[in-house]
């Protein structure tokens, strides 16, 4: 377990970590980013370096560019893309529309814009394999039917869609047969090799090899934000022989302790007290790690970089959603791939 500063900028003036360095190997590539006022199009992360395959659409949604206003306070209205409990499930719809409607456009096109489908995420190691003969699969209002943490497919005109606030969002591609997945891999699903067992599916049922898949690891909570018990820590230990390289130690401090330390002294006996550092959890480099280990080249893999809880623009809003920042009160990105027909 390593302990290293972090030169991110942490938006709250409370909180000060320590975080991973990026690991030896590992590709940090912001995406191609729009972020548009309210009145503009849908927040759209794309990645740059698969603008050479004119079949494959993919990209991440952001916060910004939508129609809700659930989460907004003050501001303009958000991209909510989930049908959470707080938001009109009519407004989520014409967001997920617009989104799909303008990550279709980005590519010269013929097709009709792609169905999409997405799951009901239950934090699993299910995969999901979507036929276009099995379709509708989602209700009339638009919510999923399958059941899982991962969608895959060979059939063109279909976007898989994952929903997330902090999970790991992960894309795949067969640049070979045009067989594409998604996969929401949270602790629990990366824990059940999720992303592994996906690339093993994918060789299974249409011969993908994996010296023609790309994929591309989304915006999620990052290593800077993301704190776990050590019961986590134990459960990566005992599936990964590289798990302690996938934490470190961070210290969460407030100006008022350091300035007046006596204050919090404690008399309880050492190892029972709640000062000291936090357990910090890489779960981009935990998911990158599992791509190589399906057989990835390392320059096939493009991990975003962004964190979900810190990440914020220029005029000092939240860039996206964060289930654990926000404390449950808030709205989901939708990361979507498809490929075109030939």
């Amino acid at each position: 377990m390593t302990s290293r500063p972090d030169a991110r900028t942490q938006p709250p003036a409370t909180r000060h970590l320590l975080s991973i360095a990026r690991a030896p190997g590992a590709s940090h590539t912001p995406g191609a980013s729009r972020t548009p006022g309210a009145s503009r199009g849908p927040g759209i992360l794309t990645v740059p370096v698969w603008e050479r395959f004119p079949w494959l659409v993919a990209g991440f949604s952001t916060r910004q560019g939508g129609r809700s206003a659930a989460y907004a306070s003050s501001g303009p209205p958000e991209q909510n893309l989930g049908f959470t409990p707080d938001d009109d499930p009519a407004t989520v719809a014409l967001n997920r529309r617009r989104f799909i409607t303008a990550i279709s456009k980005q590519k010269p096109r013929t097709a009709p814009i792609p169905s999409l489908v997405t799951v009901r995420q239950c934090h699993t190691g299910i995969l999901q394999r979507v036929d276009r003969s099995a379709l509708p699969l989602a209700t009339p209002e638009g919510k999923a039917l399958l059941r899982g943490d991962a969608l895959y497919t060979r059939d063109p005109n279909l976007l898989l869609g994952i929903l997330t606030a902090d999970c790991v969002p992960v894309l795949l591609a067969d640049t070979r047969t045009h067989a594409v997945a998604a996969f929401h891999a949270g602790w629990r699903g990366t824990l059940a090799r999720i992303v592994e067992r996906g690339v093993g599916t994918l060789r299974r049922d249409f011969g993908s090899r994996p010296k023609d898949l790309i994929a591309a690891i989304g915006p999620a909570i990052g290593p800077c934000c993301f704190a776990v018990g050590e019961e986590v820590l134990h459960e990566f230990e005992s599936q990964f022989a590289y798990a302690p390289s996938l934490f470190s130690e961070a210290f969460d401090s407030d100006p008022i302790r350091e300035k007046y330390p006596m204050l919090f002294l404690t008399a309880r006996a050492p190892g029972h007290s709640n000062l000291g550092p936090q357990i910090h959890l890489d779960l981009w480099e935990a998911n990158r790690r599992q791509l190589l280990a399906a057989g990835l080249k390392a320059s096939a893999i493009t991990v975003i970089g962004e964190c979900t809880a810190c990440t914020r623009l220029p005029n000092g809003r939240r860039k996206y959603f964060s289930h654990r920042s926000e404390h449950g009160f808030t709205g989901r990105m939708l990361s979507v791939i498809g490929a075109t027909a030939p």
